[in-house]
């Protein structure tokens, strides 16, 4: 059965880098704080996957935006993409403008990508891995109605008093951070930070079918 078929079509296309954050790994007992979140999450995603592609993209943005938005910390996430300095080296007006079609892309890449449901089940992991810098990976698997599945893992940090998510770990290695630090760092010292934001505008309507632009 292909990707497709639990709601990931387009989350390897650009897996160029892997992770090797296995090995640094040692087993912890979770801390429901940070597993809790990543239930939440997979709960929202089977939501809009049991909504489907018959309701319309805006409609199901909006209903997953707030969950996104309390799940992952993506200030540092794409500070981490661009590179810090280059971060810092941005007007606060082009740091708002970054971040918001950051946003807009991460929420359209999880609807677009979750979006059918046939049987499938998210089975989150009691105990979470710990890293050495003190991150906590909460471990998901996604399994179809066929009995297939793949490995979807959250690095989740402590911040302000709550668990947030800082990284996903495709089939527990691909980092998605690794994998588009490469094409930002890329386009914001060809364009600075017009030709990054145009990108991620660009790959938002087209996750959308055009209903976002």
């Amino acid at each position: 059965m292909p990707l497709a078929s639990i709601g990931r079509r387009h989350w390897f296309q650009a897996a160029l880098a892997s992770a090797a954050v296995a090995a640094w790994w040692h087993g912890a007992k979770a801390d429901p704080a940070a597993v809790a979140p990543i239930k939440q999450l997979c709960d929202a995603l089977i939501g809009i996957m049991r909504a489907g592609s018959g309701t319309p993209f805006p409609q199901r943005f909006n209903t997953l935006a707030p969950m996104i938005d309390r799940i992952f910390d993506l200030s540092a996430i794409l500070q981490v993409s661009v590179g810090p300095s280059s971060w810092a080296n941005l007007a606060p007006e082009q740091q708002a403008a970054l971040l918001a079609a950051f946003r807009r892309y991460t929420i359209a890449n999880y609807v677009s990508n979750f979006d059918n449901f046939t049987g499938q089940r998210f089975d989150v992991q009691p105990d979470t891995r710990r890293l050495p810098s003190g991150d906590e990976v909460a471990q998901t698997r996604i399994t179809s109605s066929s009995g297939e599945s793949h490995e979807l893992d959250y690095v989740m940090r402590r911040s302000g008093g709550d668990w947030r998510a800082v990284d996903v770990l495709a089939d527990g290695s691909i980092s998605r951070v690794a994998v588009q630090r490469s094409d930002f760092r890329r386009l914001l010292s060809g364009g600075g930070a017009k030709a990054l934001i145009q990108s991620l505008n660009q790959k938002t309507s087209d996750l959308s079918g055009g209903a976002l632009t």
